[in-house]
């Protein structure tokens, strides 16, 4: 006799490898059409021309917590991915720095905040780490760096109940 989930558990396995498939490194990406890399990595959130290339970027994972920078050579075939979402772009980002070149370091962030009494924005990033941080940046209301750095995101805070 077979129990009413024994052929649900197999469905059940290839439908979660499928929606983690959606948040996995691109793996070869490299020398794909760019319709093709499309179909695999889904809609691309921006789309720019830097340094001569064509470059699509895609915001992956729970929480934001990977971009993937994917460009085309002249031939529309994919020359490069990279995950952007990364310490050492992190450390690349200075006050004074334009909004716009933040985004072509990181791409867009995860959760945009307005800072009180009109005093510019805080753009906040998730990405891969053991500690439970993410980085931010504040923007003045001119659109530039005055701060960057590490906090910790809501779902990590401490409800006041320390014991140190």
């Amino acid at each position: 006799m077979h129990h009413p989930l024994s052929h649900s558990v197999p469905l059940l396995l290839s439908l979660l490898l499928a929606a983690c498939s959606g948040y996995a490194p691109p793996g070869a990406l490299v020398g794909m059409e760019r319709a093709a890399v499309i179909t695999r990595m889904g809609q691309p959130d921006r789309e720019q021309l830097i340094a001569g290339a064509n470059r699509l970027e895609f915001p992956r994972g729970p929480y934001g917590v990977h971009t993937w920078f994917v460009y085309f050579d002249a031939a529309g075939r994919a020359s490069r991915a990279e995950q952007v979402l990364t310490e050492p772009n992190f450390m690349r980002i200075n006050a004074g720095m334009a909004q716009d070149d933040v985004l072509t370091l990181l791409g867009r962030p995860g959760e945009v905040r307005l800072l009180g009494r009109s005093r510019g924005w805080i753009w906040s990033y998730r990405y891969e780490n053991n500690n439970c941080r993410w980085f931010q940046v504040e923007l003045s209301l001119e659109r530039e760096v005055r701060s960057a750095g590490y906090g910790e995101p809501p779902e990590c805070e401490h409800n006041g109940d320390r014991s140190d």
